[in-house]
Formats: C-alpha cells, sequence, structure tokens
C-alpha cells in the first residue's frame, strides 16, 4: 500500500506536469484576442486536474510513454473546462464562482463564455485528431472520449440534472444521472488509454466498472461538501443544491448514510488500485489522495 505522503507528492508531480503541457497548449491558441483571453482564463484557473491525472495513471498501466499520452490527457482537461463554462452559464446552474475565481460569463459575459466553451471543445477533438487520429486504435480512442462527453454521457447526464429539478427522483435515476455527468468521462479518462494501447477487451471493461465507481465517489464527496464545507474551500458556490431544489445522495439518503456509502465505496476502490495493479502505482496514489480531499 502506498503511503499518503508518497502518494501526494506523485499526484503534485504529475499535477505539475499537466499544468506546463496545458500553458504550452493555451500559447498556441490561434484564435481572436478576447476569444483566447476566455479560454485561457478558465482552463488554466486552476483545479484538481483529475481527469488528466486518471489518464497519465492509465497510460502508466497499460505500458504508454508519458509523451505520448500527455496531449490526451489535455484535451480530457479542456473537455471538462468547456464543460464547467457551460454548466456555470444562467441557463444551467447559474453560478458566479469556479476554480476560486469569478466564472467566464461573469468575465467575459454570456456569449463569450459559450464561444470559449464551444472552442475548447473543438480544440481538444482537433488535438485529438492530430496525435491519435492515425491508427485504428488512436481512433478508438478518440471516439471512446467522443462518446463519453456527448449525447449518450456526459451531455445526457446534464439533461437528467436539468429535467430532475423540483423534481423527486429515486437513487437509480441520480445514479444513472451521475453515471452519465460525472462517471462518463471520468470513465473514458481510464479506457481511451487502454483502447490507444490495443488492450484486451476484458482489461477495458474492468476499467470500465472502476470508473463509474470512483465517478459515484466523487458525486457523493460533492453532494457532502456542498452541506459541510464553504465557498472559500471548495472555490464555488456552496449550498446551491438545496437553493435550487437538486436531488442529491445527501437529499434522498441522509448526510450520515452518504458518508457510509462514500467509506464503502473507498475502500471497494482502494481494494481494486492494490490488487489489481502495480504496487505504488499512480492510479494507486490517485484514489488515496481524492478519497481525502476537501474541494
Amino acid at each position: 500500500m502506498i503511503k499518503s505522503k508518497t502518494a501526494q507528492d506523485l499526484v503534485a508531480q504529475k499535477q505539475e506536469l499537466i499544468e506546463a503541457h496545458l500553458n504550452k497548449i493555451s500559447q498556441d491558441f490561434q484564435c481572436p484576442a478576447m476569444l483566447k483571453e476566455a479560454m485561457t482564463y478558465s482552463l488554466l484557473a486552476g483545479g484538481k486536474r483529475f481527469r488528466p491525472l486518471l489518464v497519465l495513471a492509465s497510460a502508466e498501466l497499460a505500458g504508454l510513454d508519458e509523451e505520448i499520452i500527455l496531449p490526451m490527457a489535455c484535451a480530457m482537461e479542456m473537455i471538462h473546462t468547456y464543460s464547467l463554462i457551460h454548466d456555470d452559464l444562467p441557463a444551467m446552474d447559474n453560478d458566479n464562482l469556479r476554480r476560486g475565481k469569478p466564472t467566464s460569463h461573469k468575465m467575459f459575459g454570456e456569449a463569450m463564455a459559450i464561444l470559449a466553451g464551444d472552442a475548447l471543445l473543438n480544440e481538444a477533438m482537433l488535438l485529438l485528431m492530430q496525435e491519435y487520429g492515425g491508427s485504428t486504435t488512436g481512433a478508438a480512442a478518440i471516439a471512446d472520449i467522443a462518446r463519453s462527453s456527448g449525447k449518450d454521457g456526459m451531455i445526457a447526464g446534464q439533461v437528467l440534472d436539468i429535467q430532475s429539478e423540483g423534481q423527486t427522483i429515486d437513487m437509480k435515476t441520480l445514479e444513472e444521472m451521475h453515471q452519465k455527468k460525472t462517471g462518463a468521462i471520468i470513465t473514458s479518462s481510464l479506457t481511451a488509454p487502454f483502447l490507444l494501447a490495443g488492450k484486451p477487451t476484458r482489461e477495458v471493461q474492468e476499467l470500465v466498472q472502476f470508473g463509474l465507481s470512483l465517478g459515484i465517489l466523487f458525486q457523493i464527496q460533492d453532494d457532502i461538501l456542498d452541506v459541510e464545507s464553504n465557498a472559500e474551500t471548495m472555490g464555488k458556490t456552496v449550498g446551491k443544491d438545496a437553493r435550487d431544489d437538486k436531488s442529491t445522495y445527501v437529499s434522498i439518503l441522509g448526510l450520515d448514510p452518504s458518508k457510509t456509502r462514500l467509506k464503502e465505496l473507498n475502500a471497494d476502490l482502494k481494494a481494486f488500485a492494490i490488487l489489481n495493479k502495480p504496487s505504488g502505482s499512480l492510479l494507486e496514489a490517485i484514489v488515496e489522495v481524492f478519497a481525502k480531499r476537501d474541494h
């Protein structure tokens, strides 16, 4: 089992690597100055870089070189950032704070925020095509990412989220919503590198189940933190779920049962990371570090 301090150091090292590569990519954006500023503002606003970390962790397990996979890791963060920009818009969650800073539409207006999100998504897909589109396995990886972030994955989850506002929904519907909205892109962060490496379907499917469980764990954490944390720590508005009458794990299960479910999921994920993967792997470090996150 990896030690907590070792895990933190390893994750921090990879976060710095991702940050440097995102900076390099953003410098090369060729577009109108205001659009570039809006794209860069959100992309480089900090954050946990959880999804690109998972890409690097999966690539490590698949035996892929880090330099080869870094563009995919950054593309995944660009897709995630686009989704946050759009999610914060008045027509969606109407949030004013993200990653400790004013949201994109508060800084640049709604129209420019929408365009910045659109541009980040398209730049991400262009980057993936340029880097990996020349092989069958690369095409499979790109298709996996497109599905997870599209109408059958993240966007479908967002639709369910919007439709459930003010409604009483059951646990099955809640889990479906978050498996799509949060879990799909997390899962693809794990499966896309394995598809790129041409790994067997059985191994890819193992990561699908792990990724969906990780997505649920991440969402339960968010729901608990929305109740117990504060805006300064979280870097975003807290208490909005209750004010917007949204169904959450806490509202359906209760706070203490949600914490129990979180502990159970965490134990299962740690067991998978330790028993099925090399000791000291980045995947094990990620599970160790993010299980204890406070934002």
